[in-house]
């Protein structure tokens, strides 16, 4: 088998660059063996401001004009509903953080998205003794259901392997590589923290960072907008919302724990006082990196082999227009971000 392209890995990343591959009528196979879960089981939020300081996203609106159209054109592709937009208000603890959220909301990269008033509504159960400030721009993508959705779609096209990827079998040609039966030109790694196992790419500074959610079922609360505290309750439809995230630096399991759950109920208490039933709890590896920015360029020495990484926790935001600029690159020869590129670790 020839091909352009081999894609390791099919979360948000492998998913958006494979994208740029059938936009560009590049012939392409995925190895994806579902050893990576951060994707599936992300909270999928997508908002331009940083609750916890008040300040811009870095490159948000850049890439919100990105990601936007891009699951657009794939709800229509699949005739599915995948991105929920809706309204963020932020619990205010003190006068301070109301001064702070004031303070902010009239910075010009701000102004557009957070509003200066702060709303005094009351909603049951909900613990919001000094307000709210109210954030335009945020949503969700289903990014189980996203990723799930293209993974169907590629079995059925015959372009996905779903097994594990085998760093031995590589072999680096003067054109190309071959890779057991097939013959590439390149292969991209989108492979989440399972990067830490690849020899190629060990070396890049990832860290693990396990994140635990909760799905609770609470029939008294009635909101349709996400509540964010020192944690966030998202709506889910029907009384249905997820909450979290917890960070785990210690823990490499993809494993929902007991210490996560009471975790995340110990926070919860502080944010709701309505009854509700845990109904599931998930997990997953973030791949985080110490400048927190992603992973994103080609081997210093195999020019063939390249790496789309480390989106952290804003990937649903970042994947699309990154895996556009290391497409350009690899194919035009476009330059990479600079505060993205792997370089900049040499």
């Amino acid at each position: 088998m020839k091909v352009d392209y081999i894609i390791v890995g099919l979360g948000l990343a492998g998913l958006a660059f494979v994208e740029q591959l059938i936009a560009a009528k590049k012939s392409f196979v995925v190895f994806e063996d579902a050893s990576q879960t951060s994707s599936l089981v992300a909270g999928g939020v997508y908002n331009p401001v940083i609750l916890k300081r008040f300040t811009p996203v870095w490159n948000a609106k850049e890439q919100l004009e990105v990601a936007l159209p891009f699951y657009s054109s794939l709800e229509q592709k699949f005739h599915q509903k995948f991105d929920t937009k809706f309204v963020t208000k932020k619990v205010f603890k003190s006068i301070e953080d109301q001064n702070n959220w004031f303070m902010a909301a009239d910075k010009p990269m701000l102004s557009e998205y957070m509003d200066p008033n702060i709303s005094h509504q009351k909603y049951n159960g909900v613990l919001a003794d000094f307000g709210f400030g109210q954030l335009q721009g945020s949503g969700r993508i289903d990014t189980e259901k996203l990723v799930q959705t293209y993974r169907d779609y590629l079995d059925k096209e015959s372009k996905i392997f779903f097994e594990k990827f085998n760093y031995q079998s590589v072999k680096i040609l003067d054109k190309g590589l071959s890779y057991e039966d097939i013959e590439a030109n390149r292969i991209v790694f989108c492979e989440g923290f399972g990067v830490l196992q690849n020899p190629f790419f060990k070396e890049l500074p990832i860290k693990e960072a396990k994140g635990e959610l909760i799905t609770i079922y609470a029939p008294e609360l009635a909101i349709d907008f996400l509540l964010k505290s020192t944690l966030f309750v998202l709506p889910l439809g029907g009384h249905y919302f997820k909450v979290g995230a917890t960070f785990n630096w210690k823990d490499k399991t993809s494993d929902p724990t007991l210490e996560g759950k009471i975790e995340l109920v110990d926070k919860l208490k502080k944010v709701l006082q309505v009854p509700y039933t845990i109904v599931s709890q998930s997990a997953g590896i973030r791949p985080t990196v110490k400048d927190r920015r992603p992973l994103v360029g080609k081997h210093p020495e195999f020019q063939q082999l390249a790496v789309l990484n480390g989106l952290g926790t804003r990937g649903v935001m970042i994947a699309p227009v990154l895996a556009k600029n290391l497409f350009e690159h690899l194919e035009n020869g476009e330059n990479l971000d600079p505060e993205v590129d792997i370089k900049r670790f040499d």
